[in-house]
């Protein structure tokens, strides 16, 4: 996927692929099989955006965490890249905004041949044997 429009989508497929999800969950918990919950005492389980920091020093240092903030949403941010959006960060929600955008990103990937399962699980691999290192670590400390 190194051609020049792959290399054009870099640093726009995660956040289109989050944008478009949330919208999903927007509609699951706004639309009427759990309006019915919700009167029964259900609430809806908020998204959790993991280890948000930025990896590639070409990107802005808090691009993920303001990209990603919206209603009902967790975000686990790197200590370095909280101490940035103090310093520098706009707080302002962004999940709602460019989602036409968000749905061309995601389609021309797929025209490029991206397998969104595939990344997903490996994303998903990665992240529990992250989380999995650290709780290690964290329980070393009750020692």
């Amino acid at each position: 996927l190194g051609t020049p429009e792959a290399l054009a989508l870099r640093g726009k497929a995660a956040i289109a692929f989050v944008k478009v999800a949330y919208q999903h969950y927007k509609q699951l918990f706004n639309g009427t099989r759990f309006k019915a919950l919700k009167a029964a005492g259900a609430h809806p389980q908020r998204l959790l955006w993991a280890s948000t920091g930025t990896k590639n020093p070409a990107y802005r240092d808090t691009m993920y965490v303001e990209e990603l903030i919206g209603a009902d949403t967790v975000n686990t941010v790197p200590d370095a890249t909280l101490d940035a959006f103090r310093d520098h960060g706009v707080a302002q929600s962004k999940l709602d905004t460019g989602i036409e955008e968000a749905v061309l990103v995601l389609g021309q990937l797929r025209k490029l041949g991206f397998d969104f399962n595939r990344v997903g699980e490996q994303l998903q691999q990665e992240g529990l044997k992250l989380f999995d290192e650290a709780f290690e670590k964290l329980l070393k400390l009750t020692e």
